[in-house]
């Protein structure tokens, strides 16, 4: 089985907010990846120059929610961010082509 290492963008207020003012994009990674793979798999899917690529484990949290008899307990996974610079100049068009 291949190893999966972008799995999805982060689209938050916060992670906007970096891509405007620092050039920086955010992913969800694999959590066994490490940065040169994740540099290699960002450049090779969009075509851009990767300067810097930095990476947090992000904790699982708990979570509940009730029924109408009992209360069920849970909890969220564990994931890995990436939060990738790219040298000046370099834009990733996340949303593709929106009509």
């Amino acid at each position: 089985m291949p190893k999966q290492i972008l799995i999805r963008p982060v689209l938050t207020e916060k992670s906007t907010k970096l891509t405007d003012k620092r050039n920086i994009y955010t992913f969800v990674v694999g959590r066994n990846t490490n940065k040169l793979e994740i540099k290699k798999a960002v450049e090779d899917m969009f075509n851009v120059a990767v300067e810097r690529v930095n990476t947090a484990l992000m904790p699982g949290k708990p979570k509940t929610r009730s029924t109408r008899t009992t209360i069920v307990r849970g909890r969220k996974a564990a994931y890995k961010k990436a939060f990738v610079t790219l040298a000046p100049g370099e834009t990733i068009d996340i949303f593709g082509e929106v009509r």
